[in-house]
């Protein structure tokens, strides 16, 4: 495998000739990076970042740069101190810095938020401050980069498998360089499906909220958190009543193995047995009302993570929301609540690596918490759940947000309004229901907000903060440190009238009047977000991309809206109703979608992780669950649960390979921005490791981080039924390929693998460990397929 070469970390200035990047702030407020001379640079983890002042140096900017000539940009993100000053803190992550020639890019910076990167051969003078992204093509569902020149023998095949088979290659050192040039996909946006009996519902005319309670008034005493013990979430009184589907039941093992590896994280032939014995319908009914597993708050109160140590100090520390997440994951017997809940934290993103405060791994876990609740619950609760949560207060500023001081010039912080309305609800751009961009006279999409508006709803999230009303402070023993308990990690924020702004505040079409008190505003603020006609196409489209396909047809989009607006009993923003509409859609199971190029989507990398550990029995013989933060692309997964490198999650909606054929047919392939020549060898290397022996934990007697004389592989999978099989190569390899891909492997690479594994002779007086070695080798290989890696 070939390893990228390593270049100096880029500060100011160049050292010793080496290529570096020359960065400063001018009075002009425009962040200008020159590249001194060519470089090849490889991926870069910048972390500690930063954020001064203008007139100030800046070292490494927190943004990414692509060819000059494809006239796209790869990554852009925040760096706002959390005390308005020159604080380093840990909020961004930026990797996939490649640039090839000499070139000079601005950034707008205005109060000290890197706000668009700008190719320009000079300084440009505006000054005022956008959103984030509402000048990137890729926000608005534009091609950010043009395909590359018809006979560029470096444009990658058609279709999303053959692309992934391309990078693999060119990460390994293999492939022709002088191969033909590839051939476009076919337009996409319409996959073939029959006719659908189900017509889409007409919206419903401003339609109110549903279930959806009002905001928790500020404060008032909460009951005590509960003992450790599961904590079933309350079922709805009537399943969504949806239109009828053309593909009503599994009528073959693969088919139903494909639905179930949509709808949860693994399929298991005893999963497979019973989903065709039924309906996809009834199996998901009966999904909505599985008895969930045990919280995550709960699970790190149960591992003694609540304790107070010198020795420990669990309250400074996020390694225990790490072991957390994954046992959730790996364990957690409701797999449709825990896949719906991890797509919606892609969403709505919150990061352990933004948070610095006590408790953080519990008010994570609270968060994640949340999410599971809501998972099968209404939108418009998700979102009053999200905006109070400590956790995202903290993350996105409303925690200690204040009104408007006119003396000191104080304004309110914009961050939390400005996401909540272009990640978590409406976006930037007005939709029609099908999810397409409403457009101008001039053809040009329309904003769905404006600065203006950015302004007017910050002064809504004024006034919270943590709700300390329960709270009992300890001093930690030996020390004189105190700490509070971890009760307020689990609280909605508590409003402080006397902070909350009583301004006016007009957005969206809705006015909120001067002096209106804080709750009666978050509550029509929370309403107005909700009953947008942007959000069900908007929610609807990415929960399909994180399900199902990274390019629904804008039918497909338009009927999981219509199941948003209404689903079937006069309710808006059921999710229940969504998931449903999702999983059952005939564009979701017709099976020529197996044979588009441009349908599916990239198996998200700690997706695989996890199919791979669900799949093949994982357990932790002590119960440690310490796999830890898997987000390093040279060394493990390059992807970490709750570990997001910004609020704008691993990856973009819209997202397009440049330089390819999907760029050349107008398709997104999300995921793909994951992908570069250390994170395919990174993936490959650590779960061939991971397959074979498990995963390597020190201490797995303690909760803590420690190294004992039992350290060892506590994480393993069993292969109980493979090793049962391990004889009949060629059923060995059926049984992998049913449960890991639904049998979707090619006869040509069916044949592959069982001619590799037969190399390799194995007779009943094998040994134990040479038998261990065919399974593992069965299973790396097919998850190192590209049919594998790409889910239809």
């Amino acid at each position: 495998m070939l390893r990228p070469a390593r270049i100096p970390r880029p500060w100011l200035g160049t050292q010793g000739g080496r290529p570096t990047l020359d960065v400063t702030i001018g009075t002009n407020q425009f962040l200008c990076v020159y590249v001194t001379e060519a470089v090849r640079a490889p991926c870069v983890d910048a972390r500690n970042v930063c954020a001064t002042r203008p007139g100030n140096h800046l070292p490494w900017p927190g943004f990414c740069f692509e060819e000059p000539s494809t006239g796209g940009w790869n990554r852009t993100g925040n760096l706002e101190p959390p005390d308005g000053g020159t604080n380093c803190h840990q909020h961004v992550s930026f990797r996939d810095v490649c640039v090839v020639q000499p070139l000079k890019v601005c950034v707008e910076v205005t109060k000290h938020r890197i706000q668009r990167a700008i190719p320009t051969p000079t300084i440009m003078q505006k000054s005022n401050e956008e959103a984030l992204a509402t000048q990137m093509p890729e926000a608005r569902g534009e091609a950010t980069n043009p395909a590359a020149p018809e006979g560029d023998s470096g444009a990658a095949p058609a279709g999303l498998a053959a692309l992934f088979a391309s990078v693999a290659l060119a990460a390994c050192g293999g492939g022709d360089s002088g191969g033909s040039s590839a051939q476009p996909l076919p337009p996409l946006p319409n996959p073939t499906v029959p006719p659908s009996p189900a017509p889409t519902p007409a919206p419903t005319p401003a339609p109110t909220p549903g279930p959806a309670p009002g905001p928790a008034p500020a404060p008032s005493p909460a009951p005590p958190s509960p003992a450790p013990g599961p904590a079933p979430a309350p079922a709805p009184p009537a399943p969504p009543t949806l239109g009828s589907y053309t593909y009503k039941s599994a009528t073959t093992d693969q088919e139903a193995a494909r639905f179930l590896l949509q709808a949860q994280f693994s399929a298991s032939t005893t999963e497979i047995a019973a989903l065709r014995g039924t309906t996809y319908a009834d199996w998901v009914d009966s999904q909505f009302s599985a008895t969930p597993g045990i919280s995550g708050w709960d699970w790190l109160n149960q591992r003694g993570y609540a304790a107070i140590s010198n020795d420990t100090s669990y309250y400074d520390q996020t390694y225990p929301a790490d072991y957390m997440i994954w046992h959730q994951l790996m364990q957690s017997p409701d797999g449709m609540r825990r896949r719906v809940a991890l797509a919606l934290s892609e969403i709505c993103v919150v990061s352990l690596t933004g948070l610095d405060f006590n408790w953080r791994s519990h008010a994570m876990a609270h968060y994640w918490d949340q999410l599971c609740t809501n998972a099968f619950g209404n939108y418009r609760k998700l979102l009053e759940d999200v905006t109070l949560n400590p956790a995202m207060g903290y993350y996105l500023n409303t925690r200690g947000n204040q009104k408007e001081n006119t003396a000191t010039g104080r304004q309110p912080d914009e961050n939390y309004a400005r996401e909540v309305l272009q990640l978590m609800s409406i976006g930037l751009v007005k939709l029609n229901p099908d999810g397409t961009p409403k457009v101008d006279g001039a053809g040009k999409p329309e904003d769905s907000y404006t600065q203006g508006e950015v302004t007017n709803l910050a002064r809504v999230f004024t006034g919270y903060d943590y709700d300390l009303s329960q709270n009992t402070p300890t001093t930690v023993p030996g020390t004189t440190r105190v700490v509070p308990s971890t009760t307020f990690a689990r609280l909605p924020m508590a409003l402080t009238e006397s902070r909350h702004s009583t301004l006016a505040a007009e957005f969206l079409g809705t006015k909120i009047p001067i002096n209106t008190p804080g709750a009666v505003a978050l509550k029509t603020a929370l309403d107005t977000l909700f009953n947008h006609p942007n959000v069900g196409p908007f929610i609807g489209k990415q929960m399909i991309q994180r399900l199902v396909t990274s390019n629904p047809s804008p039918a497909y989009v338009a009927r999981v809206a219509a199941a948003f607006d209404n689903n079937g009993l006069g309710v808006r923003g059921d999710m229940r109703a969504v998931v449903k509409a999702i999983l059952l859609d005939d564009e979701a199971r017709a099976p020529s979608g197996l044979t588009q190029p441009g349908f599916g989507k990239l198996r998200e990398p700690m997706l695989r992780f996890v199919q791979w550990g669900r799949t093949f029995g994982i357990t932790s013989a002590r119960g440690s669950w310490k796999i830890g933060n898997t987000s390093d692309a040279g060394s493990r997964l390059g992807q970490s649960p709750l570990r997001s490198p910004s609020v704008f999650n691993f990856f973009r909606p819209g997202y397009i390979p440049p330089s390819t054929a999907l760029a050349a047919a107008g398709a997104v392939a999300p995921e793909f921005q994951l992908v570069n020549e250390s994170s395919v060898g990174g993936y490959l290397n650590y779960m061939q490791d991971a397959i074979r022996r498990g995963i390597f934990v020190s201490a797995p007697e303690l909760p803590n981080s420690a190294n004992t004389s039992n350290n060892g592989y506590d994480i393993q999978a069993t292969y109980a039924s493979e090793l049962a099989l391990v004889l009949d190569a060629d059923a060995l390899v059926a049984r992998v390929n049913l449960l890991m891909t639904a049998g979707q492997l090619s006869a040509a690479t069916v044949k592959l693998i069982a001619d590799a594994l037969k190399a390799t002779p194995l007779t009943g007086s094998s040994s134990d460990g040479a038998r261990r070695d065919r399974v593992a080798a069965a299973v790396f290989l097919v998850m190192a397929s590209a049919e594998y890696l790409v889910q239809k």
